[in-house]
C-alpha cells in the first residue's frame, strides 16, 4: 500500500499544454490534523450530514465500526488539493469484502446511515473523474483493489452521477442499486399544520394517546439529556433500553456498546446529540437518540421498557418530539434508514439510499 507521504499530482491538458492543479495524497493513519479543514469543507459539500463529520469517522475507525469489519483492515484517506486548498476527501479504507480487496467509506456498513465524497458541488465532476484516475494508478494497477464499493449514499446525491460519467468517461464498470428506505417527514411551521397533513385516523391515534398518556395516574416527562455529569448514566439508560428488544440486544456486543457510546459522547460534545426520555412515574419508559443538525433532527436508534407498553410509550414520545422539532422551527425530522410501518403513519415520505460500485 502506498505510504502516507505518497502524493500524485492530476493532469489537466488544454491546448496541447499539460497543467498540474490537483494534488492527491494517502492517509494511512487518521489525520486528526485535518479536522477544522476536513468540518469545513463538509459544511460547503454537497451531502453534509452527521456521519462524515471527521470525528465521528475518527471513533468508527477506533472500533473498526464497532467490531464489523476486521483489525487488519487498512485506512486509505485521499485529500486532494489545488495549491494550499482542500478540493475533496475520499475517506476510505481497504478491507475484503465479498471475496475482494475494495476501497470503501468508512462508516460501511451497519452504524452509519448516510455517506458520502466529501467536495463541494462545483467541484464533484472534476475531483471524482481524477480521484478514479489515481485509484487505478495507486492502487488497482499494483494489484492491492479490484474497485470500489460504495454503501449509504442517498439517491438524490450529486456524487451519483459524477461516478456513473467518470466511470464511463474512463471506460471502467458502473453499476448503483437502491439498499433500503429512509424515510423523512417535512416538516410544517406549526404543529396543528402537521397533524392536519396525516391520515384521519392516524391524526386521531396520536392525539388520543398523548392524551391517554397525559391523563394517566403516573406522571409524564419528556427529558432531554443536558449536564455532561448526568450523559453516561443516560447512555447506559439508553442501551439498556435498546436491549430489551431481542435483535438490538443481539446487536449490541460489548464492542459495539463502545461504539455507541463513543458515538453520543461525541455528539454530546459537539452539541448536536439529542438523547430524549420519556419518563412515567419517575421511571425511564422510552428513548430516542437522534442528532439534532443542521435545522433536522435526524433519529439514530431507539429504545422502550416493554412494562409501559399499555401508555404507547415510544409514539408518545415521537409525538412530543415531533412536535418540539416543529416549534424549534426544524426544517426536516429525518427517520434514516429503514421502512418500519410507525414511520409512514407519522406522515413521513420515502426516499432510498444506493450502493454504487466501480470495477476496474
Amino acid at each position: 500500500m502506498p505510504r502516507c507521504c505518497d502524493l500524485l499530482t492530476s493532469r489537466k491538458i488544454e491546448q496541447g499544454i499539460i497543467t498540474y492543479d490537483m494534488e492527491f495524497k494517502i492517509h494511512s493513519d487518521f489525520p486528526y490534523s485535518l479536522t477544522e479543514e476536513w468540518n469545513d469543507l463538509l459544511a460547503d459539500s454537497t451531502t453534509h450530514v452527521p456521519f462524515l463529520r471527521c470525528e465521528y469517522l475518527a471513533e468508527w475507525w477506533t472500533t473498526r465500526g464497532g467490531g464489523e469489519w476486521p483489525d487488519d483492515s487498512r485506512l486509505a484517506i485521499i485529500t486532494a488539493r489545488e495549491g494550499d486548498r482542500l478540493v475533496g476527501i475520499a475517506p476510505f479504507f481497504i478491507a475484503e469484502h465479498e471475496e475482494e480487496k475494495k476501497l470503501l467509506l468508512l462508516g460501511s456498513i451497519e452504524i452509519s446511515d448516510y455517506l458520502d465524497i466529501i467536495c463541494r458541488a462545483e467541484e464533484i465532476d472534476s475531483f471524482v473523474t481524477e480521484l478514479l484516475r489515481y485509484v487505478q494508478q495507486t492502487f488497482v494497477f499494483p494489484g492491492t483493489v479490484t474497485g470500489i464499493d460504495l454503501y449509504n449514499i442517498v439517491e438524490d446525491s450529486p456524487t451519483l452521477r459524477a461516478l456513473e460519467e467518470a466511470a464511463r468517461e474512463l471506460d471502467l464498470h458502473y453499476k448503483d442499486q437502491k439498499l433500503q428506505h429512509s424515510p423523512y417527514i417535512p416538516l410544517p411551521r406549526d404543529w396543528e399544520t402537521y397533524l392536519q397533513g396525516l391520515d384521519k385516523k392516524q391524526r386521531h391515534e396520536i392525539r388520543r394517546k398523548m392524551r391517554r398518556a397525559g391523563e394517566g395516574q403516573e406522571q409524564l416527562e419528556v427529558y432531554i439529556t443536558r449536564e455532561a455529569g448526568r450523559l453516561e448514566d443516560d447512555i447506559e439508560d439508553f442501551l439498556e433500553l435498546m436491549a430489551q428488544d431481542e435483535a438490538k440486544a443481539d446487536f449490541l456486543s460489548p464492542l459495539m456498546r463502545e461504539q455507541m457510546k463513543a458515538t453520543m459522547r461525541c455528539a454530546f460534545e459537539y452539541g448536536c446529540l439529542q438523547l430524549a426520555f420519556l419518563i412515567i412515574g419517575g421511571q425511564k419508559a422510552a428513548a430516542y437518540a437522534s442528532f439534532d443538525f443542521l435545522d433536522r433532527i435526524w433519529v439514530y436508534n431507539s429504545g422502550l421498557d416493554l412494562r409501559y407498553s399499555a401508555y404507547s410509550p415510544g409514539w408518545v414520545l415521537l409525538a412530543h418530539l415531533l412536535q418540539m422539532a416543529i416549534e424549534q422551527g426544524k426544517n426536516e425530522f429525518d427517520f434514516m434508514r429503514g421502512n418500519e410501518g410507525y414511520k409512514y403513519k407519522f406522515g413521513a415520505v420515502d426516499r432510498y439510499i444506493k450502493r454504487a460500485t466501480i470495477t476496474f
